[in-house]
C-alpha cells in the first residue's frame, strides 16, 4: 500500500481533491526561492534516496510550497536535515545557474522532468506537485524578457547573499522582491480580470516566520501563505503553545500583516488568541470584536448565506464576547453579552447557538455561586434532542462536578462518566475524554482514593489523541493535562518523593509558560507543595511567605494556610479570628472540604487550651459532614482527632478501638504524615492501655509494651522520608521511655541520644507530646 506522503505524487482524487484545489492559486509569484523548490524536486527524482530519506522529503514538500519564502541557508538547513545528499545536490544546481549566464536557467526550465513532458515523471498530473511544477512552468514561460532577464539577477543574489561576508552588508529577501515585482503570472498587457488579479497581488501581506527559529521577517506573504501561517500558529495555540511564536514576536507579525490588510479577519482573530495568552483583557475583546467587524463587512457569510449569515455572525460574535467576560470574572458584562445572543437566536429560530448560550448560561450561574443543577439538566436534554453530543456531554460532566460537591455517592458518579465515555468514543472527542480522565481523577483525590487517582492520571497521561495531530505537536498542553500532572505531583509529594515532585513541576513549567492559561494550576500546586513541606520540616519563617503567593492565586486556601502558620506560631488568637471567617465564607460557597479542615483546626486550638470536652461536638460534626460528602480521608483524619480527644480524656480502651476503623484506610491512601500520626497516636494509645506510666510507677503490659515500641519504630520511618524533626524529636523521647521502663538500658541511651541531638538542633523548646496529635 503506499505511503501516505506518497500521495503528494498521486491522483488527487485519493483524498476527494479538497486540499489540493486551495493549494496553488494563480497569485503565486516566481522567485528565486520557488526555484529552489523546482531544483529539489527536480533532484528527487533524479538522485537516488534511501526510503527513509524519502519519506522525510515527502512529508517536507508541502510546508516547502505553501510557506512563506526562506533564505538560502535557511532552505538548505531544512532540506539537510532530511537528506544531506539532496542538498548538496540542490546548491550544485543553484550554483550552476548563479555563476553561469541566463542560458543556465533557460536549461533547468526546459529539462525539467515535469508529468506533462516526461512519461517517466513519479509526479501525476493532479497531484500537489504535479499541479506546482505546472503553475511555475506557466508563470516562466508567460514572462517577458525583460521579466526573465530580472528573474536572472535575482537568483543571483538570493545566491550570493548567502555566502555574502558579513561586512558587505547581507542582502534580504525584501531586496529581492522589490526587483521582481513585477514578475507574477500575470502582465501588464493582459486583461481586466488579470489586471484585477494584480491589484489584490500588491495588496500583499508581510512574511511571517513559520518555523521555530526567531528569524526575522524577511518578505511579502501571499494571501494562502498568510492563510497557512495564520492556521499553523492557531493549531499551536490549541495543542502546544510552547511551540508556537512568542506572545510578542507573534503580536509584531500580526500588526505588519494588519499594517498591509487591515480588513484580514483571521489575522483579527489570532490576535484576538494571543491577546488571551498573557491576559490581555482590553486587546482581546478589542481584537475580537474586529474579527467579527471584519467578517460580516467582508461579505464572507452573506455570500453564501445572503441575510442570514450576518445575522450568524453577530450572534456568535456576542457569544464569544459573553464567555471572554465569563473568562476575565466581568460576570455583568457576560450576563448582558449572553441575554443579547439569546434574544437573536429566539429571533433567528436557531436552536444550536441557543444551546450553546445555554451551556454557558448555566456555567456563569456556577461562576457565581448560584444554583445552576436545574439549568444544567435542562441543557442535557435539549442537547440530546438536538443531537449535539459535545454540550450533552459537557451537561454530564458539570451535573457529575455538582454531584460530588453535594455528597452523591461514588458509584452514581462514575456511571454517569461512564455513559459519556461511550458517547465519546462513539464521536471520537477526544478533548472532552481527557476531562472526563481528569474529573475522574480530582473525584478519586476528593474521596481520599489516592491510589485510584494515581491510576487514572497515569492512564491520561498515557492516552494516545485521536485527533489528527499536524506540526508534530502531542496534545498535552490542555488543562485536563495540567489538572492531571498537578494531582500527579501532589500524590508524590504526599509520598516524600520530592525529586519525583520536582521533574514533574519542571515539566508543567515547560508545558505551561507563566503567560500561559491554565499556569496558575501549576503554581498554586507548586506553592501549597513548598509550604506543606516547610510546616512538615518545622520551618514556619519559610512558610509564612508563601501564605501571600497562595492567597493572590486562591484566595480560600491562603486563608486556610494563614491560620495554619499562626497556630503553629502560638498566635491562638489571630488564627482562631481568620477560621472562624473562612467557616462562614466556605458555609456560603457550600467548599465542604474546606469547612471540616476549618472545624478540625479549631479543634486543635481547643487543645491547646485543654479544651477537649469542648472539641467533641465540633469532632463529630465534622465527621458527620465527612461521611455524608463520602469523603473517607477527611472522616479518617476526624477520626483520628476524635481518638486523640479520647485519650487525653482519659479513655485510651475507646481512642484504641476508634483508631482501628481509621488505621486500614489511612496506611491504604493517606499520606507519610497520616501514616506517622496515627502510628504514634497509636503507640501512645498503647502505652496507656498497657498502664505505662512516665515515673515507672504501677505495673504495665510488657506486650503491649513492646508492640508500642514497633510501633513507634514504624512511625520514626515516615517521619524520617519527610524530615519532619519535631515529629521525630516526640517519637525518640517516647521510645527512651519505654526502653526504661522495659530495662533496655542500651536502647534507652541510643534513644535519649537521638533526643538530645535534635532537641540541640532545633533549639526550641519541645511542645508538650500530650497537646498535639
Amino acid at each position: 500500500m503506499a505511503s501516505v506522503h506518497e500521495s503528494l505524487y498521486f491522483n488527487p482524487m485519493m483524498t476527494n481533491g479538497v486540499v489540493h484545489a486551495n493549494v496553488f492559486g494563480i497569485k503565486d509569484w516566481v522567485t528565486p526561492y520557488k526555484i529552489s523548490v523546482l531544483a529539489l524536486l527536480y533532484d528527487m527524482t533524479a538522485s537516488k534516496t534511501t526510503l527513509p530519506e524519502r519519506r522525510r522529503l515527502n512529508k517536507l514538500i508541502l510546508p516547502l510550497q505553501q510557506g512563506p519564502d526562506l533564505t538560502l541557508g535557511q532552505f538548505l538547513k531544512t532540506v539537510e536535515e532530511c537528506c544531506p545528499q539532496t542538498a548538496y545536490a540542490v546548491k550544485q544546481r543553484l550554483q550552476e545557474m548563479a555563476d553561469g549566464e541566463l542560458k543556465d536557467m533557460e536549461y533547468f526550465f526546459s529539462t525539467l522532468p515535469t508529468p506533462f513532458t516526461a512519461f517517466d515523471s513519479e509526479a501525476y498530473k493532479t497531484s500537489v506537485v504535479g499541479l506546482f511544477m505546472r503553475h511555475m512552468l506557466l508563470a516562466y514561460n508567460k514572462l517577458s524578457f525583460s521579466q526573465v532577464y530580472k528573474l536572472y539577477k535575482s537568483l543571483q543574489l538570493y545566491y550570493h547573499s548567502h555566502y555574502a561576508k558579513p561586512a558587505d552588508g547581507r542582502v534580504s529577501l525584501p531586496a529581492l522582491v522589490a526587483d521582481d515585482s513585477d514578475m507574477d503570472l500575470t502582465s501588464t498587457e493582459d486583461t481586466v480580470g488579470d489586471r484585477i488579479d494584480r491589484e489584490e497581488l500588491d495588496t500583499s501581506l508581510h512574511e511571517s516566520e513559520l518555523r521555530n527559529d526567531n528569524t526575522p521577517s524577511s518578505g511579502p506573504l501571499s494571501q494562502k501563505q498568510a492563510e497557512y501561517f495564520l492556521a499553523r500558529q492557531a493549531y499551536l495555540l490549541k495543542n502546544d503553545e510552547n511551540k508556537a511564536l512568542k506572545p510578542a514576536a507573534l503580536q509584531e507579525e500580526l500588526n505588519n500583516m494588519l499594517k498591509f490588510n487591515p480588513d484580514f479577519a483571521e489575522a483579527h482573530y489570532l490576535n484576538y488568541l494571543n491577546s488571551m495568552r498573557v491576559q490581555d483583557i482590553f486587546l482581546s475583546a478589542h481584537c475580537l470584536l474586529h474579527y467579527f467587524d471584519r467578517l460580516i463587512l467582508s461579505g464572507n457569510e452573506g455570500k453564501s448565506n445572503g441575510d442570514e449569515g450576518y445575522g450568524r455572525s453577530l450572534r456568535y460574535a456576542a457569544l464569544n464576547l459573553a464567555s471572554l467576560h465569563c473568562r476575565f470574572g466581568h460576570y455583568q458584562q457576560a450576563d448582558l453579552a449572553l441575554q443579547e445572543a439569546v434574544r437573536m437566536a429566539q429571533e433567528s429560530n436557531d436552536h444550536v447557538c441557543l444551546q450553546h448560550c445555554l451551556s454557558w448560561l448555566y456555567t456563569l450561574e456556577q461562576m457565581k455561586g448560584s444554583e445552576s443543577t436545574v439549568l444544567t439538566e435542562d441543557s442535557v436534554k435539549m442537547a440530546a434532542h438536538f443531537c449535539l453530543p459535545y454540550l450533552a456531554s459537557l451537561g454530564i460532566q458539570s451535573l457529575v462536578q455538582q454531584g460530588a460537591t453535594q455528597g452523591k455517592t461514588a458509584h452514581k458518579l462514575m456511571d454517569a462518566l461512564k455513559d459519556t465515555d461511550i458517547l465519546h468514543w462513539k464521536h471520537s472527542l477526544s478533548e472532552l475524554i481527557e476531562i472526563s480522565l481528569a474529573q475522574t481523577t480530582s473525584i478519586w483525590r476528593m474521596y481520599g482514593k489516592s491510589t485510584m487517582a494515581l491510576q487514572q492520571a497515569q492512564l491520561l497521561l498515557n492516552m494516545s489523541s485521536l485527533e489528527q495531530v499536524n506540526f508534530g505537536v502531542q496534545q498535552n498542553n490542555t488543562e485536563a493535562f495540567a489538572v492531571a500532572l498537578c494531582h500527579l505531583a501532589e500524590l508524590h509529594a504526599e509520598q516524600g518523593l520530592y525529586c519525583a515532585v520536582s521533574d514533574i513541576l519542571q515539566h508543567l513549567k515547560e508545558q505551561f509558560p507563566p503567560h500561559s492559561q491554565h499556569a496558575k494550576l501549576w503554581m498554586l500546586c507548586d506553592l501549597k507543595i513548598q509550604f506543606d513541606r516547610h510546616m512538615n520540616e518545622g520551618k514556619y519563617h519559610l512558610a509564612e511567605p508563601l501564605v501571600t503567593a497562595i492567597s493572590a492565586l486562591n484566595k480560600t486556601e491562603g486563608l486556610y494556610r494563614k491560620a495554619q502558620v499562626l497556630k503553629a506560631l502560638n498566635r491562638s488568637t489571630e488564627a482562631y479570628s481568620v477560621l472562624q471567617r473562612l467557616q462562614v465564607h466556605c458555609e456560603r460557597t457550600k467548599c465542604t472540604e474546606v469547612v471540616i479542615r476549618v472545624m478540625l483546626s479549631t479543634a486543635e486550638l481547643h487543645w491547646e487550651s485543654c479544651g477537649f470536652s469542648t472539641a467533641l461536638p465540633l469532632l463529630l460534626q465534622a465527621l458527620a459532614l465527612a461521611r455524608q460528602h463520602h469523603l473517607q480521608s477527611l472522616a479518617s483524619e476526624t477520626i483520628l482527632h476524635l481518638a486523640f480527644t479520647q485519650l487525653m480524656l482519659g479513655v485510651p480502651e475507646h481512642a484504641l478501638s476508634v483508631l482501628h476503623e481509621a488505621i486500614e484506610p489511612v496506611l491504604a491512601h493517606g499520606s507519610v504524615m497520616d501514616k506517622g500520626r496515627a502510628l504514634l497516636l497509636t503507640a501512645r494509645c498503647q502505652m496507656a492501655v498497657a498502664g505505662f506510666r512516665p515515673n515507672g510507677q504501677g505495673q504495665a503490659d510488657f506486650h503491649l509494651a513492646g508492640l508500642a515500641v514497633d510501633t513507634l519504630n514504624e512511625a520514626a520511618g515516615y517521619f524520617s522520608k519527610l524530615n519532619c524533626k519535631e515529629r521525630l524529636r516526640d517519637v525518640h523521647y517516647l521510645q527512651a521511655l519505654l526502653h526504661r521502663s522495659l530495662g533496655q538500658t542500651s536502647h534507652c541511651h541510643k534513644s535519649a541520644m537521638l533526643f538530645r541531638l535534635l532537641d540541640q538542633e532545633l533549639q526550641s523548646p519541645a511542645p508538650p507530646v500530650s497537646m498535639r496529635l
